[in-house]
C-alpha cells in the first residue's frame, strides 16, 4: 500500500527532497568551516527531513566569542 502510494505520488518525495538538501548543505557547510568533525558525520549519515539540520544551524554552530577573539587577535599579529 505505502510503496504504491509514493509511485503513484512521486512529486512528495521530490517536495521533501526540495526542502532536505539546501538545509542538509548549509548544515554541512557550516560544520566543516566549525571544525565540529561529530556534527559533520552524523548530519551527513543521518536523515531527519532537516530537523537535526536546522537545530545545528541555529542552536550549534554559532561561535563562541572566546573563538571569535582569539583568531582575530592571531590576525593582528601577523
Amino acid at each position: 500500500m505505502t510503496a504504491q502510494y509514493f509511485i503513484h505520488n512521486q512529486w512528495i518525495f521530490y517536495l521533501l527532497m526540495l526542502w532536505v538538501m539546501p538545509w542538509k548543505g548549509v548544515a554541512l557547510w557550516k560544520a566543516s568551516r566549525n571544525s565540529h568533525k561529530i556534527w559533520f558525520i552524523a548530519l551527513f549519515l543521518l536523515n531527519t527531513l532537516a530537523v537535526l539540520e536546522i537545530i545545528y544551524i541555529f542552536f550549534f554552530s554559532k561561535k563562541k566569542e572566546k573563538d571569535v577573539s582569539e583568531k582575530s587577535a592571531s590576525s593582528e599579529n601577523n
